[in-house]
């Protein structure tokens, strides 16, 4: 049976995925997949780094403005649009090239989500939702800690619908998520996928954390996120508690100086860059290109090198 392709383009943050990405896709015919757990919501444009306009009038994008920031959206819906749109690219003659950090999003495409099916527990959910209210999110975080250590440290406490999907499927089947993780990424491949990590020294990538959050600033990110919170949006949702929009969101509570919340900034996004590249060192099949020291076009060539050696008619 053949597989489609898949281009995958990946590394943390400020790497530098997109330009190369603009280039491969114009140059391989391709389309692009975000990959980008943020870059889903609407009118969150300037924290979530999306493509600019005038860049997706040159390559059609995909995944990007989908929902509002207070609606949800699961990994298992994720998938399913990944891959439709891998079907309907593929099939118009176009190359789908995924490009995002966001592993989880990733590896559920190439590998499959292989979460249980199960009914949702409406009843159990609102007993945690009332424990987090009651006793607060470090609460409800600390419970998942307890059942499930390896899959809490990757979650922020905040981030309680996904504590809360956490804790049901190991209630509802009696194993936790890192087991599905684990046996998902042990399943083949679904597609014929060339997997391309995008790398820089430590101190080059740091340093363009702290040029990209400035450029944020310079761009108006403040004033993005006034207008989301004016337009109604509750501030405690999902969306709006991801980096970039709470460290702002806590300056404009009058829980520190604009200064501090910049600094706070780079620093979160710093930190996230490094828990990105240790999950993506845990991956299998993925080609790196460190792009310290090297030109533009030299990496450019390296990774075409690559992309022609990869036989796409598997």
């Amino acid at each position: 049976m053949v597989k489609y392709p898949l281009l995958v383009i990946t590394g943390p943050t400020a790497v530098g995925k997109t330009e190369l990405s603009l280039k491969l896709a114009e140059e391989l015919h391709g389309e692009i997949i975000s990959a980008d757990s943020m870059q889903i919501y609407r009118y969150m444009d300037i924290g979530t780094a999306k493509a600019k306009a005038e860049e997706r009038k040159r390559i059609k994008h995909y995944m990007i403005d989908i929902i509002n920031p207070d609606e949800t959206y699961s990994l298992a819906d994720y998938q399913k649009e990944a891959d439709r749109l891998i079907r309907e690219i593929s099939a118009r003659g176009y190359l789908p090239i995924m490009v995002g950090g966001t592993g989880l999003y990733i590896r559920a495409v190439v590998q499959g989500f292989l979460l249980p099916e199960m009914e949702v527990n409406h009843q159990l959910r609102a007993e945690l939702r009332e424990m987090a209210s009651k006793h607060g999110n470090e609460y409800l975080h600390q419970k998942l800690a307890e059942i499930d250590p390896e899959h809490a440290r990757k979650m922020h406490p905040n981030d309680l619908r996904r504590i809360i999907r956490a804790i049901e499927i190991f209630e509802e089947t009696g194993r936790n998520m890192s087991y599905y993780l684990e046996k998902q990424k042990n399943t083949p491949p679904r597609y014929n996928t060339l997997k391309i990590g995008l790398n820089r020294n430590r101190e080059e990538l740091y340093e363009r954390v702290n040029q990209r959050v400035d450029l944020m600033i310079k761009e108006g990110l403040v004033d993005e996120i006034k207008n989301i919170i004016k337009a109604g949006y509750n501030i405690s949702t999902t969306a709006l508690q991801g980096l970039g929009y709470k460290e702002i969101i806590g300056y404009l509570n009058g829980e520190y100086s604009l200064e501090e919340a910049i600094n706070l900034l780079k620093k979160n996004t710093r930190n996230y860059a490094k828990r990105q590249i240790t999950w993506f060192k845990r991956e299998k099949d993925l080609h790196w290109f460190n792009l310290t020291g090297k030109s533009e076009s030299k990496v450019y060539q390296e990774i075409m090198a690559l992309i022609s050696r990869w036989d796409r008619d598997l």
